[in-house]
């Protein structure tokens, strides 16, 4: 029976816990896919670089606002295709390599089966750790829908490797993978429509945001909401490439030559068996740590998708960076800062947000400040002619200090960090906005301006 002093499931955040400082020890990593996990091969990176020749293309079709006659024909997708992965492929086949180059390291490459405490079956062989850190991710959450478990839908494991692009794209889902992949699609040619069950697109996100991007999605594709999908059927055998038929709640129905599911993820931590291992979950099926990522289970961690339902990959690389230093200095354990914690979606508009929305602090009952600027007001979103963003600023007035940051508009993720550096070191609204000189005219210009009218 193989013995392991760390034994790591998921070859994603979990790969880089190991670091030199962990020659000395016999470590094993169990992957079943590729290394690289769900951000390299399937999610952040690939999604990132289909988001910016959507940019690309959709600034070419939109020249003529600035007085250039541009034009962005159907795009080649393959060629788009074959750019991204023949770049990100080999990065996951190399980091494979090189592990098991490592005379310390041992790669299984099978799916791992919690037996009993720190045990595990891994394609039938039974292995046990002193130390072990699950770090195996999420999937897609597959909708009850009729019809559906007969059908070849594409979820966001696959639909960016698919081998022609859609003449007509559906997508079932409102959060960021469907408002990602609405512009990646539609950018480059596509025909796109999304079902959503709400309201208003993305979900916990900040009202006006919501009301915004929706807004401006509704102009650019065909937005059924408050609609679900009642029954879904191929034509035929349900071979790829033939068309979907879709019945909608509304009565109404939809064909479509691909068929992108995008209602949620959910932790893989199940289909390890987990509680075999004594490893408790929330009522969502989230491993549960302490604040310094131990589980329930003695000699047990978790990182990643797998305990986190925010599901990002700067939190799993953070997480991933406590525990290696945790698992070495056990009298000096750190903790996780989740005070500040930032996320983006990459639509069109782009979102980049911190903190609690302004529903949220309604909700609780708690006193704000709230200041609002557009990007039209600034010189450069006149040089832009953006005419939708804009920066929502959320503040304590009586310790002046920022509560939340939401931007909705060109490059919001990185407008917001510059919010998120202030709130980590302190500062109140007053020393963001006096304290250093802000360059004109230039786009950070949105928030000095947002900073100074709280």
């Amino acid at each position: 029976m193989p013995h392991h002093d760390l034994l790591i499931l998921g070859g994603g955040s979990g790969n880089s816990v190991i670091g030199p400082e962990h020659d000395h020890w016999d470590i094993a990593i169990a992957e079943p896919w590729a290394f690289g996990g769900t951000c390299m091969n399937r999610g952040c990176i690939p999604s990132k670089m289909l988001v910016y020749t959507a940019d690309v293309a959709l600034a070419a079709r939109h020249g003529v606002r600035l007085g250039l006659r541009t034009t962005a024909d159907r795009a080649d997708w393959p060629a788009i295709r074959d750019r991204i992965f023949e770049r990100i492929d080999p990065i996951a086949e190399a980091g494979l390599a090189y592990r098991e180059s490592l005379d310390n390291v041992t790669v299984y490459r099978h799916p791992a089966r919690f037996t009993g405490e720190r045990t595990v079956d891994l394609g039938g062989t039974k292995v046990t750790a002193d130390r072990i850190v699950l770090a195996m991710g999420a999937r897609t959450s597959v909708p009850t829908i009729d019809g559906l478990d007969a059908v070849r839908f594409r979820t966001s494991d696959d639909i960016m490797r698919i081998d022609t692009l859609p003449e007509h794209l559906v997508i079932v889902g409102g959060g960021f993978i469907a408002v990602e992949m609405a512009h990646v699609f539609d950018g480059l040619g596509s025909r796109v429509t999304i079902v959503h069950r709400g309201d208003l697109l993305l979900r916990g996100a900040d009202s006006d945001v919501r009301r915004c991007l929706t807004k401006a999605y509704a102009g650019r594709v065909d937005l059924r909401l408050k609609t679900t999908v009642g029954r879904v059927e191929q034509s035929t055998s349900g071979t790829v490439g033939e068309p979907f038929h879709l019945e909608l709640s509304d009565g109404t129905t939809l064909d479509a030559d691909q068929l992108l599911v995008a209602t949620g993820r959910i932790p893989n931590g199940d289909l390890a068996t987990i509680d075999h291992g004594g490893i408790a979950t929330d009522d969502r099926g989230y491993v549960v740590t302490d604040d310094q990522m131990r589980t329930s289970a003695d000699g047990v961690w978790a990182l990643g998708d797998v305990t986190n339902p925010v599901q990002l990959k700067h939190t799993a690389n953070a997480e991933a960076r406590l525990v290696a230093h945790n698992l070495l200095h056990p009298d000096e354990s750190r903790s996780i800062d989740r005070r500040f914690v930032p996320h983006a979606v990459f639509g069109h508009p782009q979102i980049g947000s911190v903190g609690p929305t302004e529903q949220d602090l309604t909700e609780a009952g708690r006193r704000y400040l709230v200041a609002t600027r557009e990007y039209a007001a600034t010189a450069y979103g006149w040089a832009m002619e953006d005419t939708t963003g804009f920066a929502k600023l959320l503040a304590d007035p009586e310790t002046r200090l920022l509560l939340g940051a939401h931007i909705v508009g060109p490059q919001a993720p990185t407008l917001v960090q510059q919010l998120i550096q202030g709130m980590v070191a302190g500062q109140t609204v007053d020393e963001m906005a006096h304290g250093q000189l802000w360059i004109h005219p230039a786009m950070p210009e949105l928030v000095e301006q947002t900073l100074l009218a709280l």
